[in-house]
């Protein structure tokens, strides 16, 4: 297992230099970053990617679709538009070396048409089938994220996702799991991994309250199990937004203080995933 931290725990805005929170995360000793690329302009890639070589780290990337930006739209314009915003993602991604880019990338977060749903999810399959050649030739893995109901629709459970993630039929596309939102949408999070498979490709985990994992009610240890039972070596990323006040918490709906410290949040964060985790 390879243990990351989503530079969001730090973050003011996306838009925020990584550099302090990538020297901050190498003497923490985790063994990469993920940074969000809603904050990261493609001219800044080769600094970065420089920076985490020196420091010894790995790169991963998350991003989003926004509205007008729709794989799934009956509207051509916005597939279109969605393709071309996943394109440049991808192309970021890999210029920083990034190997796995996840996120809202099947629809765009906060959209919902629930009575649309089959078809949104064929033609966000169609769309995402195009990136194939692009992901090939970048080597970069996608992951769609299954995500609560209060942020989509279309991909709630790790089923739904997983189902999409196929439909595309790229080797390169697959699933990113959230204990998160699995907290929220799964009868049962070890059955939900189970089930994806070899299809998981990323796997961010928060406790319950989107703090330290191990510090609320969510069932890790089980998780993990489930982890070693389909033979997922991948990415271990803890995604926590624990400080209000910030745009970029505001964004995830944080509204009060989670933990009292972000940085001593990821000191017990990898200290409990080195125990739970590593295989």
């Amino acid at each position: 297992m390879k243990f990351g931290i989503h530079a969001g725990l730090w973050q003011r805005a996306w838009s925020d230099d990584p550099a302090p929170i990538m020297r901050q995360a190498a003497e923490l000793g985790f063994d990469g970053v993920e940074l969000s690329l809603l904050g990261v302009r493609p001219e800044d890639a080769a600094a970065h990617a420089a920076l985490a070589r020196d420091l010894g780290l790995s790169l991963t990337c998350s991003t989003g679709l926004g509205r007008g930006e729709d794989p799934g739209a009956a509207d051509a314009a916005q597939r279109k538009a969605a393709e071309t915003a996943l394109v440049a993602a991808i192309w970021t991604a890999a210029a920083m070396g990034a190997r796995n880019l996840s996120g809202v990338v099947a629809s765009p977060w906060g959209y919902f048409e629930p009575l649309e749903k089959a078809d949104r999810a064929r033609r966000a399959a169609e769309t995402l089938a195009r990136l194939d050649p692009v992901l090939r030739d970048e080597g970069v893995v996608l992951g769609i994220e299954a995500l609560n109901r209060f942020e989509s629709d279309l991909t709630n459970t790790a089923a739904e996702t997983r189902a999409i993630a196929l439909d595309t039929g790229s080797p390169h596309i697959g699933v990113l799991l959230d204990t998160f939102h699995m907290n929220i949408e799964e009868k049962s999070p070890p059955q939900a991994i189970a089930a994806t498979g070899s299809a998981l490709v990323h796997f961010h985990i928060s406790e319950n309250d989107r703090g330290v994992p191990g510090s609320g009610q969510h069932d890790f240890a089980a998780d993990a199990q489930a982890l070693k039972q389909i033979g997922y070596r991948g990415w271990v990323v803890a995604e926590m937004f624990v400080t209000a006040g910030h745009a970029a918490s505001a964004d995830v709906n944080i509204w009060r203080n989670i933990e009292s410290d972000p940085t001593e949040a990821a000191r017990a964060t990898l200290s409990f995933m080195r125990r739970t985790f590593a295989q």
